[in-house]
């Protein structure tokens, strides 16, 4: 038999079992768009990460309380002053640094919204270290500042709203607590940031920042600083930098590049996705030994068509291939409609919890070729089973 003419009897052979071949399909289809999905958010989810890493820079160095691999980064109430400043910014390969206040919060009320965000107490360097902290207008802190801020881009326009809330010159009302008593401050608008998407240390787009001395005051931080953000004088001294940085400060404080925070990053990600690639691929197992019970009760209801088919000339062989391509065509069609659904339902999802998917075109094929792969496997054993009949036996089969 020809190639076609097995071709055309698959075929036929699907559509006079059109429920069993849509059962199979639905179990294909439903692991490989959980693959396709899965994977999809979580390389979106790694590309997105990276394009804040980037935006860091990649000379940058986040210097942060206690040690990375012993417990968490704020253990033992740990704080920086200004002489931590001064010595790490004096250290060999050091460009410069500059204190960060983190970790304290403010309320506000604005048009009859109530917000909760973040502060952030920073001197005007921390602009010029970091390439992160572009002003779609406004300007950047002076030495003499005292009762202003630079509004993050989701403060200044909320995503649900059509029209800003907050311009330049305005006035924002804000709301600490600090040690049970409640303090108010009232803030000029001096600034508004550009969309940044997150960074390490501060999530700007969602955050107040305030000049350090008024942070201080406010918060009563008794001349502590919660990070320590360092340069390095060029990329090819980032690791001698942050050996030094750790050096001088024994454990009191550990550094984050660009590079070690991409390889923490990394390897988490890739471990989740290895976990939820793994979780879809039990549904394509589970999809596989449907596809051998389907085919193997196929091969007992058709004996006696296996029988005349090789009465009249057909070969063990075009048996086989006639099954094996019903498998085929079950798998890249199942594949197909998997992949393609995943896509559908990543970037849904994708949209309602606002994070970006990276859907490739090459991880679809590799989803459709490994659905194949998993149909052809499962249906071998049915396959040769049917190609080693008797004709004579088959043809007597009731």
């Amino acid at each position: 038999m020809n190639p076609l003419d097995i071709f055309l009897l698959s075929i036929n052979g699907l559509s006079e079992r059109k429920f069993r071949f849509a059962l199979n399909l639905v179990g294909i289809l439903i692991g490989c768009a959980a693959i396709t999905g899965l994977i999809s958010m979580t390389q979106g989810l790694q590309s997105n990460v990276a394009g804040q890493l980037d935006m860091f820079g990649p000379t940058n160095l986040m210097v942060i309380p206690g040690e990375m691999g012993g417990g968490p980064p704020m253990q033992g109430g740990v704080k920086f002053n200004w002489r931590d400043v001064e010595i790490i910014a004096k250290l060999q390969d050091v460009k410069d640094a500059t204190p960060i206040i983190s970790n304290v919060f403010a309320e506000y009320t604005i048009e009859g919204r109530f917000f909760r965000t973040d502060i952030y107490g920073v001197t005007p360097k921390y602009k010029e270290l970091n390439a992160n902290t572009q002003l779609a207008s406004g300007r950047n802190f002076k030495l003499s500042d005292s009762a202003v801020v630079v509004v993050g881009s989701n403060v200044a326009h909320p995503k649900d709203l059509d029209e800003p809330i907050v311009e330049l010159g305005d006035r924002i009302k804000i709301t600490a607590r600090v040690d049970g008593e409640e303090k108010t401050l009232t803030l000029r608008v001096i600034g508004i940031l550009e969309e940044t998407g997150g960074n390490i240390g501060a999530n700007l787009d969602d955050s107040l920042s305030i000049p350090l001395q008024t942070a201080h005051t406010l918060y009563d931080t008794g001349g502590d600083f919660d990070f320590i953000l360092a340069q390095a004088d060029s990329l090819e001294v980032v690791d001698p930098a942050a050996e030094r940085i750790e050096e001088k400060m024994g454990d009191r404080a550990s550094v984050v590049t660009a590079a070690s925070a991409q390889e923490s990053v990394s390897a988490v990600l890739g471990t989740i996705q290895s976990v939820l690639g793994g979780i879809a691929g039990i549904s394509l197992l589970v999809a596989g030994i449907g596809i051998i019970n389907t085919m193997t009760v196929s091969v007992m209801e058709r004996t006696k068509e296996i029988g005349t088919m090789k009465a009249v000339g057909a070969q063990s062989l075009d048996i086989m291939l006639m099954f094996l391509s019903e498998a085929t065509l079950t798998g890249a069609i199942g594949g197909a409609l998997g992949a393609a659904f995943g896509y559908f339902l990543a970037g849904l999802i994708g949209r309602f919890i606002n994070l970006p998917v990276d859907s490739s075109l090459l991880l679809g094929a590799e989803v459709v070729v490994f659905a194949i792969v998993t149909s052809v496997a499962s249906g071998l054993y049915p396959a040769y089973r049917a190609s080693n009949m008797s004709p004579v036996e088959a043809l007597r089969h009731e």
